[in-house]
């Protein structure tokens, strides 16, 4: 595999069920891989499966809240293997408190870190040589949630509303030097992260479909691709309504989420 055949794709979150399924999705042969998450044990058989797949790749246990270290590992890959398509997968979740009291800070402040600053960690460390190449694209992973946020999520709702406002105005940006960027929010998709939400989750859908249908819009460099296409139009549609008739939609999206076992009794982590 030479380095002017090879489709390098960075892919953050890869040890998550949304991340695997890209990454076997886009597995084949002349593709290259980085994968990135902070569970490098999980990442080990995932890069057993993609090169079983004709790919290769490299792994980096790294948290992308750190700036500097994330900033580093990207500028060293791009030396090696200029980026083609960087994919800010990673994110997590959390809710309101027992009883329905307010987030904590913790959790709070961890979304805000990882679903926001981690996306722009990410992209940071890679956008000056997409834009000096003038070639490559940027997909930002938001979801439903930020087109119209979830009262029992509010700052998961915030920071994933956040990546698509940072999301259009990188378009606007970057289209005259030839980088695309696009912005997925996908619904309810089956995966750990899913499990955790208990409540209704309308037209949820396996990882390895919804890869599929992301795949598709990100090969076809769409600007902004949001499914399931019924779910979707329904918050278009909703988000016209004045706010008090609005607000009648989400009676059914009433959920309790359990906490993320990777951080119970962590403080500030």
């Amino acid at each position: 595999m030479t380095i002017r055949d090879t489709r390098v794709i960075v892919l953050t979150g890869a040890s998550g069920g949304i991340g695997q399924a890209l990454a076997r999705e886009f597995a084949k042969e002349n593709v290259y891989f980085a994968l990135i998450a902070r569970d490098e044990a999980r990442l080990h058989p995932l890069l057993q499966e993609i090169r079983a797949l004709g790919s290769d790749g490299e792994i980096a246990a790294i948290d992308i809240r750190d700036r500097q270290e994330i900033h580093e590992f990207l500028h060293d890959l791009d030396g090696r293997h200029p980026i083609d398509l960087v994919i800010a997968n990673a994110g997590v979740t959390a809710g309101l408190g027992p009883n329905r009291t307010r987030e904590s800070d913790q959790d709070s402040d961890r979304q805000i870190d990882v679903n926001y600053k981690g996306v722009v960690n990410t992209v940071t460390g890679a956008v000056g040589a997409l834009q000096k190449r003038g070639k490559g694209q940027i997909v930002l992973m938001s979801s439903l949630a930020g087109m119209r946020a979830l009262p029992d999520m509010p700052s998961y709702s915030a920071t994933k509303a956040a990546v698509i406002a940072y999301g259009h105005a990188l378009r606007g940006w970057l289209k005259p030097f030839g980088v695309a960027v696009t912005i997925i929010c996908p619904g309810f998709v089956t995966s750990p992260m899913s499990e955790r939400h208990k409540g209704a989750k309308p037209f949820e859908i396996s990882a390895e479909k919804a890869a599929r249908h992301m795949r598709r819009a990100i090969n076809r460099q769409q600007a902004f691709y949001a499914f399931p296409f019924i779910l979707a139009m329904a918050i278009r549609l909703q988000n016209l309504l004045p706010a008090k008739i609005g607000d009648l939609f989400l009676g059914g999206f009433e959920a309790d989420i359990e906490q993320d076992p990777r951080y119970l009794n962590k403080k500030g982590s």
